[in-house]
């Protein structure tokens, strides 16, 4: 494929050097055979390593398997290119990422762990005794990871670009070709290697990561004036020299959106099930608490720098390429690998831009590793062990499982071909969808006792339907239409990228009222919600039901 007709697709970046590059490339190849070795070295052949590690995750570790798993593209590619693209409302997303994990931490982490189950959708079922729940729940989880996974695919296929060029397979663009080698890998990796492996594979991708975005800030500001000590500090002196699009507050979108926007995004990562499953994977409650910690720690570290990368690529891409807003300005594509584009803008050694694009590989591959475990084991375990086939073997579970990775990664491939929105948008839509749906339910589900089975599936199925209607308003129509969202009013007031806030009030009145109006759950599931509550420790395998079930040791009768 020609250049032109690459930027005819709108999938080139324009600035960006599109071209095979021998240094990066090594680096490249070395760092995903590493990836493919530990995923080798710690490879699973049971449900209990391929969902949870074994419980075996200490708190620093799993802390940094929570940041990699989080720190997605969207977070190391997606998020500088919505504050480059859109300046203030961009914020919304460091705002609401980071909020998110305070909620976790108080509400959700200890006493999810103290549930003790395998996954996101297990507690749905189990809680609520209901098998519909549970596949509700276990369908959510396979969407989300599907739409969540399509921004990764996109950022390592554009990032991809950079490194190696244009691969040329036949009939496809070079974005499209990358998309499909990076997903091949990623997939074959994860198939291999379960839960335990793409854990000890997500601390490796965290310090790549991270050492890679804080070296390009910090080269790329020193280089070019902007800073001379903290980049995160110092490049507010140079905001004022940029265009109002970028330095005024709501210039490019509303209030009302930047406000659905980040309380998507904070109720979002509450009911993200590859984040929760992460709790799942330590010894107890306290570990759990304190991965937590770590994990916003370890994440911060890139927030707190990603706006000020932003502003530097901005800044350069002025300078260099032409007026950031305005018409034609820059373009999505571009604004996606603005962390690789400043770097190479600041004329820094090829080698150094290639080890920054690196990290956003890293990134993405480590993000894609957290979904598709969580959504295979949704089928695998949830749908298939516990629905369909009841006597399924160990071996039986893992082989489904294995295979649900291997079809999200062709789904996911194939809508990452021509995605429909930058990065950090794409993702956003898996946020609204978790807030909406699965979010009332853990918070409900563990703090409330009288939630019921009508008021959850009420709850679910609302959910849903609040998160369907925008997305078919504003989505739809660009992949089949003009582009532009059937009913303007509907994308103004419940935006798909920030629906929860909608969704999420509605959704807990509904649960509420059909739980109020109707029988209370039986004692044995309240017992099952104080025991999350217990300030008694449980051993490493146990689950609260178990505790719950003997009541200091000796069974319970029926009440």
């Amino acid at each position: 494929m020609t250049a032109g007709l690459l930027l005819q697709s709108g999938l080139l970046p324009e600035g960006l050097n599109v071209s095979f590059k021998l240094v990066p490339a090594i680096m490249v190849a070395a760092m995903l055979a590493l990836f493919l070795g530990i995923g080798y070295v710690f490879r699973v052949a049971d449900t209990e390593g391929m969902w949870v590690a074994g419980r075996s995750i200490g708190n620093v570790e799993n802390g940094m398997a929570i940041g990699a798993n989080w720190m997605s593209a969207a977070s190391y590619l997606g998020m500088a290119a919505l504050i480059a693209l859109s300046g203030f409302y961009g914020l919304a997303f460091v705002v609401g990422w980071s909020t998110g994990y305070f909620i976790l931490l108080i509400f959700l982490a200890a006493q999810m762990r103290r549930f003790g189950k395998y996954t996101a959708p297990d507690f749905v079922g189990d809680r609520f005794n209901s098998d519909a729940a549970r596949a509700i729940a276990a369908i959510t989880t396979f969407l989300i990871g599907f739409v969540y996974a399509i921004g990764q695919a996109r950022g390592m296929g554009l990032v991809g670009l950079y490194i190696f060029g244009d691969i040329g397979i036949p009939g496809m663009s070079g974005y499209q070709s990358m998309v499909i080698l990076m997903m091949a890998i990623t997939v074959g990796y994860l198939t291999l290697s379960g839960m335990l492996g793409a854990t000890k594979n997500m601390a490796v991708q965290y310090v790549i990561l991270i050492v890679a975005f804080l070296a390009g800030l910090y080269a790329v500001g020193f280089t070019q004036g902007y800073s001379t000590v903290l980049p995160q500090i110092q490049y507010g002196q140079m905001i004022g020299s940029l265009s109002a699009e970028f330095s005024e507050p709501f210039v490019n979108e509303s209030y009302y959106l930047w406000i659905a926007t980040a309380f998507s995004l904070v109720v979002g990562t509450c009911g993200l099930p590859h984040v929760l499953v992460r709790f799942y994977t330590v010894e107890n409650e306290r570990i759990a608490r304190w991965s937590t910690v770590w994990g916003l720690f370890f994440i911060c570290l890139l927030y707190l720098s990603a706006p000020a990368f932003a502003a530097f690529g901005t800044s350069l891409y002025t300078e260099n390429i032409g007026p950031t807003y305005g018409d034609p300005g820059m373009t999505t594509a571009a604004g996606d690998v603005i962390v690789v584009l400043a770097t190479q803008l600041a004329n820094l050694p090829q080698w150094f831009v290639g080890f920054v694009a690196a990290g956003g590989i890293a990134a993405a591959i480590a993000t894609v590793a957290g979904l598709f475990i969580a959504g295979s084991s949704a089928i695998s375990h949830d749908i298939y062990a516990n629905i369909v086939n009841e006597d399924a073997t160990q071996r039986q579970q893992v082989l489904v499982g294995r295979l649900s990775i291997v079809a999200l990664g062709v789904i996911t491939t194939l809508a990452a071909l021509d995605p429909a929105a930058p990065i950090a948008a794409l993702v956003s839509y898996a946020f609204s969808l978790a807030g909406a749906v699965l979010f009332p339910m853990f918070f409900l589900g563990l703090w409330w006792e009288n939630t019921n089975r009508q008021g959850a599936l009420a709850g679910m199925l609302t959910g849903l339907v609040i998160w369907t209607v925008p997305m078919i308003n504003e989505v739809l129509p660009t992949y089949i239409g003009a582009g532009d969202p059937y009913s303007a009013a509907l994308a103004e007031w419940v935006p798909a990228i920030g629906s929860a806030l909608i969704a999420v009030p509605v959704v807990f009145a509904v649960t509420i009222a059909v739980s109020l109006a109707t029988e209370e759950p039986d004692m044995q599931t309240k017992r099952l919600v104080r025991q999350c509550h217990s300030p008694e420790p449980m051993s490493k395998m146990q689950s609260a039901e178990d505790v719950a079930a003997t009541d200091g040791g000796e069974a319970l009768g029926d009440d």
